[in-house]
């Protein structure tokens, strides 16, 4: 299955990260709107993201709830009849809960960069490094440091778990 290296951070004003971004000549790639319904899942994380009507992922994907750097094993269903498939996937499990979210995305390299507005939280830095097969986690890991220093944020702003967790109060483990 692919990885990442992620690393989450909570951030006071997005307009000051996304201007270090411009500083650096990273350049916006997009924004987009996303909602996502978690499900309950024993063996890690299941999400059913929606992007529109007809345009939607299941996500699966485990992760340590970790401070700082962490890698994260995923997979990824698209599907054009999301509500469809949210309307099985409620069948089969609990909702855990929903992600609301307004996320500018920014590349560089092997990572992507997010800009997350979520509602009922806040403003957050996400960067997700992608990782080749073979490559060592330790690799992405210092990419992501260097970036989160670059950006200026503050190591003790960084996430443990999810946004689901936040929203929640939970901490649901992989």
């Amino acid at each position: 299955m692919p990885r990442n290296i992620e690393i989450k951070a909570r951030v006071t004003d997005l307009n000051i990260i996304a201007d270090r971004l411009k500083a650096l000549h990273i350049k916006k790639s997009a924004v987009i709107r996303q909602a996502d319904i978690f499900f309950e899942n024993p063996q890690g994380r299941l999400k059913l993201r929606r992007f529109s009507d007809h345009s939607g992922e299941l996500i699966f994907y485990q992760r340590s709830d970790l401070k700082g750097p962490k890698t994260s094993i995923y997979d990824i269903y698209r599907t054009t009849d999301p509500a469809g498939l949210e309307k099985i996937l409620r069948l089969a499990y609990p909702v855990l809960g929903e992600v609301e979210k307004t996320r500018d995305l920014y590349l560089t390299g092997p990572t992507r960069i997010h800009l997350d507005r979520v509602a009922g939280l806040g403003n957050f830095l996400e960067l997700e490094v992608v990782m080749e097969n073979g490559q060592p986690a330790e690799a992405g890991e210092q990419i992501a440091r260097d970036l989160i220093r670059k950006l200026g944020v503050n190591p003790e702003d960084c996430l443990e778990g999810a946004y689901i967790d936040l929203l929640t109060g939970s901490s649901a483990t992989d």
